[in-house]
């Protein structure tokens, strides 16, 4: 079993790049004003148990409804946050629990096939809108509502590189490394329905996992969001190290599960 924390020192350090902070005794508030309807940048982490549940959920609506954005907890540690959960309930916020996996690549850098009808390149500013195109339609990834100012931010920010694959010329899955004290993120892994089967995305992987010893970066990881994705990467030499168990709760809008269809 890993350390929760390395995991969570990681991802917030990724959300931190489009979400503003605020740290609380009872865990951090992350907002972006522009960006409301963004669940990654405007939710309540939990990390703290509380003897008094319902003052952390008063504070936390406070803090979102004066921004006007719905207010949202991440809650891990579920076992041990029932008093907090049942509360929730109670104050008519929807709930879920998601299960994240969490998965890092074993450094073997496996020999393939050069293949002549792909092509993968730095996302510029010259094939910024084509890359955008593709991430802006998937909806797992929130559509375009979401994705177009996220994208920006990641675009201009120096510990993103994004790439695009191009397949018989024709611009058709993207993916992102995210770097944070030598750790890198696989992101924003995205190929067009129409492309999809020809094993593109293994494709990009591979590009992206020879970045990474270029860079002798320590780690790749990756989150996928559900138990098919998880499949697909352990066939590119990720392994899946923990399962981490999360509450989601909503006072409006849809869950997760929803947006993930």
């Amino acid at each position: 079993m890993m350390n929760y924390q390395d995991v969570f020192k990681l991802e917030f350090a990724y959300i931190e790049t489009f979400s503003k902070r605020t740290h609380s005794n009872w865990g951090s508030l992350f907002c972006n004003e522009s960006q409301t309807s963004y669940y990654d940048a405007n939710h309540a982490h939990i990390s703290s148990i509380s003897d008094t549940p319902q003052l952390i959920i008063d504070e936390v609506v406070r803090y979102y409804e004066t921004k006007k954005i719905i207010p949202r907890f991440y809650i891990y540690d579920l076992e041990n946050q029932q008093n907090l959960i049942a509360s929730l309930k109670l104050n008519n916020f929807g709930f879920e629990e998601l299960v994240s996996p969490v998965q890092l690549w074993d450094k073997e850098v496996l020999e393939i096939e050069n293949k002549k009808d792909v092509a993968i390149e730095l996302v510029t500013k010259n094939n910024y809108h084509e890359a955008l195109n593709i991430e802006c339609s998937i909806k797992e990834f929130g559509g375009k509502e979401v994705r177009e100012k996220a994208f920006e931010q990641e675009f201009n920010h120096p510990n993103f590189k994004h790439f695009i694959l191009r397949y018989n010329g024709r611009a058709s899955a993207t993916a992102c490394i995210f770097r944070h004290d030598n750790q890198a993120h696989m992101e924003s892994v995205a190929t067009l329905e129409e492309f999809r089967g020809r094993g593109l995305i293994g494709e990009l992987i591979h590009y992206l996992q020879v970045e990474v010893s270029k860079e002798r970066l320590e780690n790749l990881w990756v989150f996928p969001i559900n138990e098919k994705i998880e499949k697909v990467y352990q066939k590119y030499g990720f392994k899946t190290v923990e399962r981490l168990k999360m509450g989601h709760a909503y006072f409006g809008g849809k869950s997760i599960k929803e947006i993930q269809g």
